[in-house]
């Protein structure tokens, strides 16, 4: 199929007014554009179509006008696909045309329009790497993560220092976790569409020598409003790898392929806070709190390094400067991607990244309840912190740095569940097959169904093996601390499981949905340390311990539900597969 040149002619530019931002407008008959038979893009063995497709950008493309489309995942033998071909509906219960694909003469157009995508082999293409090369990009997100949330618990090991210094109360102190949690609520809302628009290279390293920088004046506080402050602003810098982590594993690894990569990424999060305590202990039962924030200044500031190796992997920005180029070169204008084409008015992107998580959190009850469920493990893990402590160092006359190593059995449950979760996700691509290839998003909630029932256990273990109901004495410290073992298994299969039901549930609206939970995470995971040595104390290790346990419980049926009618529930939403 030929288009040559005519007066009638019109660029990409000229034929959708409405998305005029992509590329320059060039004279009629200017461009030749031949598109030879069989050129037209396919997938790769490594993946799955029927997936959600990780590396689109959501939050800055306006799929109203243009839709979606796998140009950021296929291959082709010429380095593009026309748009006519490309684009589509968004995934979701009820299928919306796109704007430009409702106009005849704009779908028309379309045939015009070149969007670049893999040759057949690229080199470029992060997927094509050496899996040396990813295993080694996996590892340092991986331990980015580790390293940002093992920030957030590590003043946890000297709570009394700091209180005794400013003489303050535990609460204020344990506002230090709280506002470094809110900081990570927030953070990811505006890095998510940055990195986006710019890549995620940059906010690899800019934004965490920032973070790097603020742990100065936690470390040099003369008074506790600075070190609140400084936390804030740790948490809000520092949250760069939980935006950019999980799409950079994404990037390297395909669908069919990150199972066990996937696992890791999973774990950090709830991995790193437990490590936070274990060495905070030590340190500041030996050379004081200060020195809290200098040894994890040169924690992160080794991570910081390693991250500065990470090379650019996400995809619409490697092809976007894959454009650019070609245009140069060429002079072709109509060689774009979809995500220049139909980029997002600053007003849009905002909408999108502040308003619309908040919309399905009020109306999206699979998004909501599932969220608050993950949530909640999230803000039990917290509470550990604060609890350990009132257990082990009340009631067993422990230091800091002892208490802190109980903390051991929760990191021997998380890494039990590093072997399962590749597991899981062996069976769900059983469960496709079994299906022709296309598994329901419920089959995700198989994990969830394990995992839900060891966090009660866990925290019933913890509270009746606690003094007074046991007392101090001989090895009576192993009940309580082996209660970490079923909780941090429970916890981390639990959320590995929830979070790929959202993912599958929402396919067109991936990135809300991971900002509603990331919202309802934050706020449950910063409330809980306010408010959880108070509750110990009043009511009783035991009871305390069983309050939770059974709040655990009543959660239990929810994966159940929705593995049972989850199905009729999404055919009522607008937004979900």
């Amino acid at each position: 199929m030929t288009i040559a040149p005519h007066s009638q002619t019109t660029t990409t530019t000229e034929a959708f007014d409405d998305a005029a931002t992509a590329v320059e407008k060039h004279p009629p008959g200017h461009v030749t554009l031949t598109v030879e038979p069989g050129h037209q893009g396919h997938f790769p063995p490594s993946h799955d179509p029927n997936r959600p497709d990780l590396s689109f950008p959501f939050e800055t493309t306006d799929t109203q006008r243009g839709g979606f489309t796998d140009e950021y995942r296929i291959t082709s033998k010429t380095g593009y696909i026309t748009a006519d071909l490309a684009l589509r509906p968004v995934p979701s219960h009820y299928h919306t045309l796109p704007a430009v694909l409702a106009d005849p003469e704009k779908a028309i157009r379309l045939k015009q329009v070149k969007l670049v995508t893999w040759y057949e082999n690229d080199p470029e293409d992060p997927r094509n790497w050496s899996k040396a090369y990813k295993w080694y990009i996996t590892f340092v997100c991986a331990l980015s993560v580790v390293s940002i949330a093992f920030a957030t618990a590590i003043i946890a090991g000297d709570f009394g220092g700091v209180m005794k210094e400013f003489e303050v109360s535990e609460v204020v102190v344990a506002l230090s976790v709280s506002l470094m949690i809110v900081g990570f609520g927030i953070g990811p809302l505006i890095l998510a569409p940055l990195s986006e628009l710019h890549g995620r290279r940059p906010f690899w390293v800019a934004p965490f020598l920032v973070y790097i920088l603020f742990n100065i004046p936690c470390a040099l506080a003369k008074n506790i409003g600075t070190l609140l402050v400084s936390r804030f602003l740790c948490g809000l810098f520092g949250s760069g790898p939980f935006a950019l982590a999980g799409g950079a594993i994404a990037d390297v690894w395909d669908n069919n392929e990150r199972g066990f990569a996937v696992a890791l990424f999973a774990a950090a999060p709830y991995g790193g806070p437990v490590l936070g305590p274990i060495i905070g202990g030590f340190i500041g039962e030996t050379i004081g709190w200060r020195w809290i924030f200098w040894v994890n200044m040169i924690f992160a500031g080794v991570v910081a390094c390693m991250c500065a190796t990470i090379p650019e992997t996400y995809a619409p920005a490697i092809l976007l400067k894959r454009a650019k180029r070609l245009r140069a070169e060429t002079g072709d204008p109509n060689i774009t991607t979809e995500q220049e084409l139909f980029r997002k008015t600053l007003r849009e992107i905002v909408i999108e990244t502040a308003v619309r998580p908040f919309q399905m959190i009020a109306t999206e009850p699979i998004l909501t309840l599932m969220s608050m469920y993950a949530s909640l493990i999230y803000g039990l893990l917290y509470a550990f912190f604060f609890s350990f402590p009132i257990v082990f160092s009340e009631g067993y006359g422990y230091n800091d740095g002892i208490t802190g190593l109980m903390f051991c059995s929760v990191l021997i449950g998380v890494g039990i569940a590093l072997f399962v979760t590749p597991r899981l996700e062996k069976d769900y691509l059983r469960r496709a097959a079994a299906k022709g290839g296309r598994a329901d998003p419920e089959d995700r909630l198989i994990g969830m169904m394990i995992g839900c029932w060891f966090i009660p256990i866990g925290m019933f273990i913890f509270g009746w093996t606690s003094p007074p109901t046991v007392q101090p004495g001989g090895g009576n410290w192993v009940g309580p601390c082996s209660a970490g073992i079923p909780f941090g298994f429970g916890m981390v299969v639990l959320y590995f499981s929830a979070n790929a039901y959202l993912i599958d549930a929402f396919p067109g609206y991936v990135a809300s949905a991971l900002a509603a939970k990331i919202v309802i995470r934050s706020g449950l995971g910063a409330a809980t340390p306010l408010f959880i040595t108070a509750m110990f104390h009043n009511l009783g290790n035991g009871w305390a311990a069983s309050v939770w346990g059974f709040i655990s419980l009543a959660l239990i049926p929810i994966p159940f539900c929705f593995y049972k009618y989850g199905k009729w529930i999404r055919s009522k939403s607008r937004r979900a597969a």
